[in-house]
């Protein structure tokens, strides 16, 4: 249900409008953000103008979370106690479901719950992985170390997002354009050369051919064309459900520079977790477990859940690290190298943290030239496209002389 809860500043009178995702007004005025020196008056929004609101309000997504991490890593720093860090949180998000978040997670606090906990109950806002860390930070005792780092990374996968979305500008309006020239062609030029050569009792060359079928389903089934648009609507509203698919990870893995890029941000978040939790003193194998959850891959879940069974086995770190190797990739030799320099010199969480930096690096890198390696890619489907387009027109004019002769 959404709450709209006009804020008035006692002061200027000015008025500031706030929507809150939340069942009760005593939540709503958390999440509004109300402040000493402003009155609150909360309403209901229902019926078509839920919708409405709904629908043009803010999503948040990641820019929301990591303002929200980001503000509680600050707070944390200083000692602000937990709860008044979420309700300050409050004024930096703009989503109305983020808002109604903070509110269930202040409430929840206050009733004793742990934050994990309380935050695993918001699964669309934060994911297993991210809970698995803020389990880690709480063990750990290092909460703003943690928070600070999920923003980070939400950082850095919000601009590769908005790279590739603005890579995907020009394409987009170069297929649109593709598309209405085949629409305008449906209409003029391909019925007159498909009466035309019926007329000589002659056969269409193959790609004006392909060209008339796309013409019949844009002309006599137009909805057939929305299936793939609201399919690839669905597979973006539903990434990350996507993305935990094991199979779905396995493909991704496979694939030349995505693969590569998916291999990189496992493992950087998998040995930063692991270097935080053994620096903070926590028993290796409890560290091994929730590293292994914050793990999003199939890969390295599987690689720190082995590396866990060994060193219970009784074998040291670098020695697990060696024997699961293979699931580390190319990189593999390289990080147990680093492990046993680190098991002779007891600098085993530097090393780690190295590793994890160097990835980060990588990935960063692969993010500010992200738009020139769509480049290639766009310029081949385009050119395809184009040339294709271009064929199927003009071959019917061309192929005109030997239908008359034929005739």
């Amino acid at each position: 249900m959404l709450k709209k809860v006009v804020l008035s500043n006692i002061h200027t009178g000015r008025d500031t409008i706030a929507l809150v995702d939340t069942n009760t007004d005593e939540k709503a005025l958390i999440g509004s953000g109300k402040t000493e020196v402003e009155t609150a008056k909360i309403s209901d929004v229902t019926g078509a103008d839920e919708k409405i609101q709904r629908l043009s309000s803010p999503k948040g997504g990641q820019s929301d979370r990591v303002a929200l991490f980001n503000g509680l890593a600050k707070c944390f720093d200083r000692n602000i106690p937990i709860i008044k860090s979420f309700h300050l949180q409050a004024n930096r998000v703009k989503s109305p479901r983020f808002r109604g978040a903070i509110a269930e997670i202040s409430e929840a606090l206050t009733q004793g719950e742990k934050m994990s906990d309380a935050m695993a109950r918001q699964s669309d806002l934060f994911p297993p992985d991210v809970i698995a860390l803020i389990r880690a930070g709480e063990e750990a005792g290092r909460l703003p170390e943690i928070f600070r780092r999920i923003a980070d990374s939400q950082r850095k996968t919000s601009r590769i997002l908005r790279k590739l979305k603005a890579g995907m500008i020009y394409p987009g309006i170069v297929l649109t354009l593709g598309v209405g020239v085949v629409i305008t062609m449906s209409f003029t030029l391909v019925p007159a050369m498909s009466k035309l050569y019926a007329s000589l009792n002659s056969d269409l060359p193959a790609p004006t051919k392909m060209l008339m079928a796309v013409s019949n389903v844009l002309l006599k089934q137009p909805w057939l064309v929305a299936i793939p648009v609201i399919g690839l609507i669905a597979m973006f509203k539903n990434w990350n459900k996507i993305i935990a698919i094991p199979k779905v990870q396995l493909a991704l893995t496979r694939l030349p520079i995505i693969g590569n890029i998916v291999r990189k941000s496992a493992a950087a978040v998998g040995f930063r977790t692991l270097a935080l939790l053994i620096e903070a003193n926590v028993r290796l194998s409890t560290a091994l477990d929730i590293t292994r959850d914050t793990a999003w891959h199939i890969y390295y879940k599987t690689f720190f859940e082995k590396v866990k069974n060994h060193i219970l086995n009784g074998l040291t770190l670098p020695d697990a690290f060696l024997v699961e190797s293979h699931w580390l990739g190319n990189d593999g030799r390289l990080i147990c190298g680093l492990m046993e320099v680190a098991a002779e010199t007891g600098a085993g969480t530097e090393l780690l943290n190295e590793i994890a930096e160097d990835y980060e690096d990588e990935l960063d890198g692969i993010a500010n030239q992200i738009d020139k390696l769509i480049e290639p890619f766009t310029i081949v489907i385009l050119g395809g496209m184009v040339g294709g387009l271009i064929y199927a027109i003009y071959a019917p004019v061309f192929s005109l002389g030997d239908a008359l002769l034929k005739k």
